[in-house]
């Protein structure tokens, strides 16, 4: 028991200075075994900064290989290593880098983006990206209750919808581009002093959630000329919808380019800080069991929808529902599959508004290569006829919205 232990690989007096019990033997195997994981969590590391990466070959290492090193590593036979009390790399999982839209220093900032677009129309774009930064700063730091804001004093402020409907006509209204504006807070048809666009919006969509700290938004429409009384989804020059979530993004999509694009507001206080980058891009709203169904009042006397949701049931769709439109259709772009759905019946009426809310996000949802009905037919094809016209809706996949087209139509409305 009194031989010293000759130990090749470490260059160590501790390690040369004789065994003296059972105890010094299970140190250096200690040292060893933790020796040989730090080599395992540095290879680990370095793999891990690619982004499709394997793990390391040292991280799948076989028990016998791990145990040859580490007898390698100490000096010690197998018989001598405590067998019951080995954890090596064996049990660790593979890992893979996590694939998540890249932003860098090269990465397309939303005037690059509109460098080509006709120019009245890009500053109507810009007016809308500037004020949906400022919202998103005020809906941070807003501290809110349902019905209003209070500053650091507990002083009551305006309603944290009603500031984002001021900030959406002040910055339309700097434009100079925007003949007329018209918000869904009060829908009236706005004279802005410019010239070239009318733009319709929604400010704060789901603004009644906001209290949850749940995800809102802002939803508008650009149509060209100085009426909004009259127009159709299909006659849309630009549509987006900005989200304010744990990111503060925009989906935009724009007339004469393919698809539909997300920006993402930099806040991190990088040379990047304050712009608008785009993140991803949305071409294809493919087949899958996610649904969002909205109005389920509804299912009590319209018998299409309550055979759609028993469909959707039956067949183990994954529900995912906020109460807020804009971040459940924002998921059916980001995941590229599913159905949002807002039927109506006699006893529960639709609520969602043609103008500031179906048309726009029906433009988006087309452009991302998805779809939308009313029941019957896409929502870009229905005139408003009135500022306070509403509709029934569904968006998302071409074979989900013509099953909602099957099932629930428009036979009982």
């Amino acid at each position: 028991l009194q031989r010293p232990v000759e130990v090749t690989s470490m260059d160590s007096s501790l390690l040369h200075a004789p065994s003296k019990s059972r105890t010094s033997r299970c140190a250096m195997v200690s040292i060893g075994v933790n020796a040989v994981l730090a080599v395992v969590g540095l290879t680990v590391a370095a793999s891990s900064f690619g982004a499709n990466a394997e793990l390391a070959s040292v991280a799948t290492m076989p028990k016998t290989a791990f145990r040859a090193s580490t007898v390698a590593a100490t000096g010690l036979r197998k018989s001598q290593m405590p067998a019951q009390k080995f954890y090596g790399a064996r049990r660790m999982m593979p890992m893979r880098a996590v694939e998540s839209p890249a932003v860098t220093e090269k990465s397309v900032t939303i005037e690059e983006f509109l460098g080509n677009t006709e120019p009245k129309l890009q500053k109507s774009i810009m007016a809308m990206f500037s004020a949906c930064k400022e919202i998103g700063y005020k809906i941070r730091t807003a501290s809110c209750d349902k019905q209003a804001c209070f500053n650091a004093f507990g002083d009551e402020q305006l309603a944290i919808d009603v500031l984002a409907d001021n900030v959406i006509f002040e910055n339309l209204k700097a434009s100079g581009s925007v003949a007329t504006a018209s918000s869904e807070e009060e829908p009236t048809e706005v004279n802005m002093g410019g010239e070239g666009y009318s733009v319709a919006f929604d400010p704060l969509d789901g603004s009644s959630i906001i209290d949850t700290n749940f995800a809102v938004g802002t939803i508008y429409g650009i149509w060209p000329g100085s009426k909004l009384v009259g127009v159709k989804g299909t006659e849309l020059k630009a549509a987006g919808m900005g989200v304010y979530g744990p990111r503060t993004t925009m989906t935009l999509a724009v007339d004469g380019i393919e698809g539909a694009h997300e920006f993402l507001l930099i806040d991190d206080m990088s040379s990047r800080h304050g712009q608008w980058v785009l993140s991803q891009s949305f071409m294809t709203v493919g087949e899958g069991k996610l649904f969002a169904p909205g109005n389920l009042r509804a299912t009590k006397d319209n018998p299409g929808y309550e055979q759609l949701f028993n469909y959707w049931y039956d067949n183990q769709y994954q529900l995912r529902y906020t109460g807020g439109m804009v971040p459940d259709v924002n998921q059916i772009l980001v995941k590229g599959k599913g159905i949002f759905a807002n039927a109506a019946s006699k006893s529960a009426k639709a609520k969602l508004r043609l103008l500031y809310e179906v048309a726009p996000i029906g433009y988006i949802m087309e452009k991302a290569g998805g779809a939308s009905t009313n029941g019957e037919q896409s929502v870009l094809n229905l005139e408003v006829q009135q500022t306070e016209d509403r509709s029934q809706v569904a968006y998302g996949s071409k074979g989900e919205v013509a099953r909602f087209e099957e099932l629930v139509g428009t036979k009982y409305l």
